[in-house]
């Protein structure tokens, strides 16, 4: 166990410092494109691939990767980059992991590594509209250079070639709790559209009623302002689902701000994220969460809401 903390006080400290490493490569274009390290298993040049017949357009293929197959997808066909460079080859694959799946993207020439803080890390402007394949963007120094830098947002990329279900098992649903939970709010924070409509889509099948914000520091404000209001923030939510990696503010740090503030100290917090490996649950244990959850798995996401008011209906009972 302690050499598992100490792979967590390592893992985590960018995090809990509201910090990040981004992973900058091209894409046969001027932009210049980043992938969260954290996400990143290691970067390798492009192995053999199988071509699978009647697979997704954006998969290349499936290659052998440390004894398991892996699919190879194209990430510059799958964010609709303009073809406007004839001599763009494909020079790397970066493996990653997301949503409990490892994949590889084929991708350009990778540029470099650079450390960096949430704070700066901005959403994606209104005037983009809801079809951009970017969760963020930044502007990093390169050769004494300010340079834009996009964050893509694979979650997307990967909902469009993988469909994602949200129908609940039947049986999930615990019929004694079932009208509790009608009305009930959720906050969800997460700066992937795509993942916040798979909660909502989930979670409004209760007739749970959902609150969304982008990003931790919106969400922060949303909690302080209920707060100054003189409102119990308990009372105004069941709980909240936020995800780890969000621009200005991350999970961990909202949480923790969250902790240090006794007029909401006790919100129920459950970590939905793309982030998997078997030191999250002490990570989670580390920065305060109450429960952690590997995206994208509905079944989960209803118990763990359940869990939730089982709890509520047993204090009010003892009250």
């Amino acid at each position: 166990m302690s050499n598992l903390m100490s792979s967590v006080d390592q893992r985590t400290q960018l995090v809990g410092e509201n910090r990040l490493e981004l992973l900058l490569f091209k894409l046969g274009s001027r932009h210049t494109f980043a992938l969260n390290v954290f996400k990143v298993r290691e970067v390798i040049t492009i192995p053999k691939v199988n071509q699978m017949p009647g697979s997704h357009a954006h998969i290349k293929g499936v290659t052998n990767y440390r004894g398991k197959s892996i699919p190879i997808i194209d990430l510059r066909t799958a964010i609709k980059l303009n073809k406007n460079n004839e001599n763009y080859e494909t020079q790397n694959v970066i493996i990653t992991e997301y949503n409990r799946s490892v994949q590889g993207f084929l991708i350009g020439q990778i540029m470099n590594i650079v450390n960096t803080s949430w704070s700066d890390i901005q959403p994606p402007p209104t005037s983009a509209g809801k079809n951009n394949y970017l969760t963020a963007f930044t502007r990093v120094e390169n050769d004494g250079v300010m340079e834009l830098v996009e964050i893509i947002d694979v979650e997307k990329v990967l909902s469009e070639i993988i469909e994602y279900d949200t129908t609940i098992t039947e049986g999930i649903l615990d019929a004694d709790i079932k009208e509790s939970l009608i009305g009930q709010k959720v906050l969800i924070v997460d700066d992937s559209a795509t993942a916040r409509w798979q909660v909502r889509e989930t979670l409004t099948q209760l007739g749970i009623e959902v609150i969304e914000e982008k990003d931790g520091l919106r969400a922060l404000k949303l909690l302080q302002a209920w707060a100054d209001d003189g409102k119990k923030v308990t009372d105004e939510i069941l709980m909240m689902f936020t995800d780890a990696e969000m621009p200005k503010m991350d999970g961990y740090r909202l949480t923790s701000e969250v902790r240090k503030d006794e007029r909401m100290s006790d919100l129920f917090i459950a970590l939905n994220t793309s982030l998997s490996g078997s030191f999250n649950e002490a990570m989670v244990e580390k920065v305060g969460c109450n429960r952690f959850i590997s995206k994208f798995q509905p079944d989960l996401l209803v118990e763990v809401v359940q869990d939730r008011m089982r709890e509520l209906i047993d204090i009010q009972k003892e009250n």
